[in-house]
């Protein structure tokens, strides 16, 4: 008959350590008490206005109607990503937005870089700090008063700038009615109210910055350029390669304020995006299952640019996740 095998005597050593574990561990469980509550509010409201909602997804493959709801729809299938994609006027919607989102990113990313390096070279604080509220002020401002200002200036008929043409005798230019030139005024009005945001963030970025590197630098004889190059770049490329993966998360969505509140029904074939798409034809013409299956479609392709940037990212040890 087999003796009973005996179990290893615990040590002393061994409990006080996992006393002292567990004890550190309920302690700044209490400390941070405060902090799980604060963080309560932003948890309910991405799983009541986020996470949520996306139930409401199944609406693109049913035939949704008032009267039924959402569960008792008939089911269609994928009819109505074959009417999306089956339609010229929607695939020219989805190009829209995303030349509109593309040009904005490589317009207005690099921007806000540049804007925090030379007010991190500023010396004069007072300076420093009106610059700062100048710049991201405008973030303040809701579309609607970013676009009255737009029209302030580009108008045809009471412009600022048509004003100062005709000083000159030279003829209105239709800015706004144009193509080409309403692209460049919907980037530039864009670029103008969000830079001063993405600004703060880089300058909070180059405060992580040891500043004996600089020191350094100088003595190896680097100029103030050379300086820029090989200390601050890398030294914010985390926070960059951060902002640029959000940012690709939003090449597929083209703000609806922007947009609807410079729009007009000359320039149609380069404004009308996904974002006014699904307020016209959801809200307006209330076809609700159509324009759910033009938001999966939105949400898929934003979802893909992430992951792929993401994983680009990670070959160089700057992933988000």
């Amino acid at each position: 008959m087999s003796s009973p095998v005996e179990e290893p005597p615990v040590s002393l050593s061994s409990v006080k350590i996992r006393n002292a574990s567990s004890l550190k561990r309920s302690r700044m469980l209490k400390q941070n008490i405060p902090l799980f509550i604060m963080l309560v509010p932003v948890i309910a409201y991405y799983v009541l206005f986020k996470y949520w909602p996306m139930g409401g997804l199944v609406i693109a493959f049913k035939n949704y109607n008032f009267s039924d709801g959402i569960l008792n729809s008939p089911w269609v299938g994928l009819k109505y990503f074959k009417i999306l994609f089956s339609s010229s006027n929607t695939l020219q919607i989805i190009w829209n937005t995303f030349w509109l989102s593309l040009l904005s990113l490589v317009f207005g990313f690099p921007i806000p870089i540049f804007l925090a390096i030379l007010l991190n070279e500023v010396r004069k604080s007072w300076f420093k700090r009106w610059v700062q509220t100048i710049i991201y002020l405008p973030h303040f401002f809701s579309w609607v008063i970013v676009s009255g200002i737009v029209l302030s200036l580009f108008a045809t008929d009471y412009g600022s700038i048509n004003k100062v043409l005709k000083l000159f005798n030279i003829e209105p230019i239709t800015f706004l009615y144009e193509s080409k030139s309403w692209v460049s005024i919907f980037i530039g009005s864009g670029i103008w109210k969000e830079m001063g945001f993405s600004t703060i963030i880089y300058l909070a970025a180059l405060t992580t910055i040891d500043p004996s590197l600089y020191e350094s630098a100088g003595m190896d004889g680097a100029t103030k350029w050379r300086q820029i190059w090989h200390v601050t770049l890398p030294g914010i490329r985390h926070t960059i390669i951060l902002l640029l993966i959000l940012a690709m998360g939003k090449v597929m969505e083209v703000g609806f304020d922007q947009v609807y509140n410079l729009q007009n029904a000359a320039v149609s074939d380069v404004s009308e995006v996904i974002s006014t798409y699904i307020y016209k034809i959801g809200l307006g013409s209330s076809q609700f299952s159509l324009t759910t299956a033009m938001g999966f479609f939105e949400s898929i392709i934003s979802c893909s640019l992430v992951l792929i940037a993401n994983r680009i990212a990670k070959k160089f040890d700057q992933a988000l996740f």
